[in-house]
């Protein structure tokens, strides 16, 4: 079966659709050139000749109908409407990854458009109005493009439509009313654009909706009470990053086809309805709305939940949810994302979180949670993420905690965390980030903490009560940015093999007890921006050069005995040490002599000569006398 081409060309939205950016690319354009060809190879009949002069005998830029960037040369648009061509449309269109405009209406092209057309991301302008004269289309994907304008009227005509995909452009206005007469449509996806106002209601009548993805724009308005009800077949349903408010709909409950469901990031308040009815659930997310009444029982709701194993993600951060940690969460042994922080919870957290085998992140800071860090947290060894500053958590951190080989980021500041730093945190070999700081831990910083090259954005112990030195394998740091020992009692002399952290940014180790000179290895750091050494114990000369030079990037004081430096520091010039005078003194005695040898040698020297001649004229004078000459 045939049709125009020009079914297809609104079908990507590119018909008189028009550009003048030009971009920066990598790689080789023989891509397009082989694009182009295979599209040629797929259209058996040419009756005008348009696209005979596709072949290498000269460059593709040059072939009919093909226009390419200056700068590049990747083919940018495509013109063979009017053509007469016959054939189907070949996949490797989608390689045309520049292209940005194309026409091929008014030809014979048959066939299925194939799926990946999809992968045209650069396309600008408006949504052509002709596109509603395609009573056939079923399938219409604009996805991350730079389309801009409203949706046309135009494409409420599209009655055989099934899914509308315009996410991730530039689209504004409102979201029409039309689109709910759309009755076949089950995946609606408008995300990632500029819509404002609220949502027509007919959009929540689509009762053959199975995906609905209104997130990250502007939109406004409370849900409707009947959302479950008139939209059972509902397996996605996404508004996060909106300005919703209101209460969730008792009625969600009724989709029981869900699988992902994001409220997140907007105004929603109240309690979270019962959701016994979400047997399929696997993503639940609420952060960062205001969802709760600050009262005990907030998180009922969990228990609501049936049958939890095909819970994946349960983000309720930053909410007004009060009470305790739910241990039937425990029972959620599929469960990767955990985020409960920010919000009013006490109590403990029960041991039987060791049963979350597949937990990845898990946040509970900035809560009232008690107590002691559960001695089963080794054995969650797929946890790369681990947050739970601001609490009041006392104890030790166990050991087991070595256990966690994929943890990259473990934060626990801002508690009351006693004993000594387990040396286990060593084989936590992807660590990037770790933060201890504001506890109660002592004792010396083990060693194996600095033989973690992964470490490369804080490591932050200050706070505390730790003694001891600043081990020398500090300096194997070499992809840290911030390093972070200040407010302790750690002892001894700043290690030169700092100098090696080359990758250091922030370095803070004030309020210790640190004695000795600067290292001059400090000012090789050129990446260095900040450097606040001030009260400690040290003195000397101040380096000059690298961050050294900079008197608003060095924080020293509260050093009395520290001399030296550039003149904007404003400290006293050095004065020479009792070494310094003798090695001078005794440098000048050695000159004196050496000036004095030189002295006494050259007038021997010239003694010797003076004798050497007056004796030579005396043996003359003899001789003169001898044979009668005068």
């Amino acid at each position: 079966m045939f049709y125009s081409s020009s079914l297809f060309i609104q079908i990507i939205s590119a018909a008189t659709l028009f550009c003048c950016h030009q971009f920066s690319v990598t790689g080789n354009n023989n891509r397009d050139r082989l694009a182009l060809l295979d599209i040629k190879a797929k259209i058996p009949d040419d009756p005008l000749g348009v696209i005979s002069s596709w072949n290498d005998s000269h460059h593709f830029c040059e072939w009919t109908g093909v226009i390419c960037g200056r700068r590049h040369q990747r083919v940018t648009a495509l013109h063979l409407n009017d053509s007469k061509l016959t054939g189907i449309l070949s996949p490797h269109l989608g390689n045309l990854s520049f292209l940005q405009q194309i026409s091929l209406q008014n030809n014979r092209f048959g066939g299925t458009i194939p799926q990946e057309i999809s992968r045209l991301h650069r396309l600008v302008g408006k949504i052509p109005p002709t596109l509603g004269s395609l009573s056939r289309l079923r399938y219409l994907y604009l996805t991350r493009n730079k389309l801009t304008g409203d949706i046309p009227s135009s494409l409420g005509n599209l009655s055989s439509l099934l899914e509308l995909h315009i996410a991730e452009n530039n689209l504004v206005g409102r979201i029409p009313e039309w689109l709910g007469k759309l009755r076949n449509l089950t995946i609606l996806v408008l995300e990632g654009n500029k819509f404002s106002g609220r949502v027509p209601p007919s959009i929540f009548n689509l009762s053959s909706l199975t995906h609905l993805s209104l997130a990250r724009n502007d939109l406004e308005g409370e849900l409707p009470s009947y959302l479950g009800n008139t939209l059972p077949r509902l397996r996605w349903f996404s508004i996060h990053n909106n300005l919703f408010t209101g209460h969730i709909p008792h009625s969600i409950s009724n989709s029981s086809n869900l699988e992902f469901l994001d409220l997140s990031v907007n105004n929603l308040y109240g309690q979270v309805p019962s959701l016994h009815n979400l047997l399929r659930l696997s993503h639940f997310v609420l952060y960062n709305n205001s969802l709760g009444l600050n009262k005990a029982g907030d998180l009922n709701f969990v228990s609501s939940l049936p049958n939890a194993t095909n819970l994946k993600w349960l983000q309720l951060s930053d909410n007004n949810f009060k009470g305790t940690f739910p241990r039937i969460i425990c029972a959620f042994s599929s469960l990767t994302f955990l985020t409960l922080g920010n919000n009013n919870l006490a109590g403990e957290i029960p041991n039987c979180i060791m049963n979350l085998a597949k937990l990845q992140v898990f946040t509970v800071s900035n809560n009232r949670l008690a107590g002691v860090i559960p001695q089963g947290i080794g054995k969650l060894q797929n946890i790369i993420s681990l947050h739970s500053k601001r609490n009041q958590f006392s104890g030790v951190i166990p050991p087991s905690i070595g256990n966690l080989t994929k943890l990259s980021s473990f934060s626990l500041p801002n508690n009351s965390i006693e004993g000594q730093i387990p040396a286990t945190l060593g084989n936590c070999r992807s660590l990037i980030r770790l933060d201890l700081s504001n506890n109660k831990l002592k004792g010396t910083i083990p060693s194996q903490l600095f033989n973690l090259p992964s470490m490369s954005i804080i490591l932050n112990l200050s706070g505390n009560h730790l003694t001891g030195s600043l081990p020398e394998e500090v300096g194997q740091l070499k992809n840290l940015d911030s390093l972070d020992v200040s407010h302790n009692m750690i002892s001894g002399h700043i290690p030169s093999s700092l100098g090696s952290c080359e990758s250091l940014e922030f370095l803070y180790m004030q309020e210790n007890n640190f004695r000795g000179t600067i290292p001059g290895a400090l000012k090789t750091l050129k990446g260095l921006l900040w450097l606040d050494l001030s009260h400690n114990n040290l003195e000397g000369d101040v380096p000059t050069g690298g961050v050294f030079n900079n008197a608003t990037g060095v924080l020293i004081t509260g050093n009395n005995r520290l001399c030296g430096g550039i003149p904007e520091l404003k400290l006293p010039r050095c004065k020479l040490s009792h070494n310094t005078k003798k090695t001078r003194l005794e440098h000048r005695e050695k000159l004196t002599i050496a000036i004095l040898s030189v002295l006494f040698g050259v007038t021997l020297l010239v003694a010797l000569l003076v004798s050497l001649y007056r004796l030579r004229k005396r043996e003359r004078t003899k001789e003169t006398t001898i044979y009668g000459v005068k």
